[in-house]
């Protein structure tokens, strides 16, 4: 079931699987390129406005995602700003950063929890298995983040991203 998004609570730590119908140097490269993840990164109905990446170990992505979409409401024309700073990058299959809310000079928004997120990708018959391991640094942060609908954000992110590889193959 290539577009069924897998979802675990393991205390602090909130588990994400999916299996992606495209090779992993492709899914790896969509996500080390600044170009190819302003194509498909957020929810539906947001782009991604700004975009400044150092993909390496030490570098960040700095990016603000913004609601284009007139039917979303009070979220119309909203502005989120995050940055990913990454820790270890191993090609095609490991990438470990931490994400932070900030704003638009790249500072770290406080009160807004942090995650560690650990990225693996293994490749399984031509196809994809991503996982990503967010640490958070108390079960409470990460029910905030929930509460705020992170996981509604991320299952049409990645359902952006698998129709974006679709398309790049």
């Amino acid at each position: 079931m290539a577009n069924t998004m897998i979802t675990r609570v393991e205390g602090q730590v909130l588990v994400l699987e999916r299996v992606f119908n495209a090779p992993r140097e492709l899914v790896f490269k969509v996500f080390s390129d600044g170009e190819h993840l302003k194509q498909w990164w957020g929810p539906r109905g947001w782009e991604v406005t700004v975009s400044s990446m150092d993909f390496r170990p030490g570098g960040s992505w700095h990016y603000c995602m913004k609601c284009m979409d007139k039917n979303q409401g009070d979220f119309y024309g909203m502005e989120s700003w995050g940055k990913s700073v990454y820790e270890e990058i191993e090609a095609p299959g490991k990438i470990v950063y931490i994400d932070y809310f900030s704003d638009a000079e790249g500072q770290v928004a406080e009160g807004m929890p942090a995650t560690t997120v650990t990225m693996t990708l293994e490749e399984i018959d031509g196809k994809t298995k991503l996982v990503s391991r967010g640490v958070y640094e108390s079960p409470e942060a990460l029910k905030t983040v929930l509460e705020m609908g992170m996981e509604e954000g991320i299952t049409q992110t990645w359902d952006r991203l698998e129709e974006y590889l679709a398309a790049q193959q």
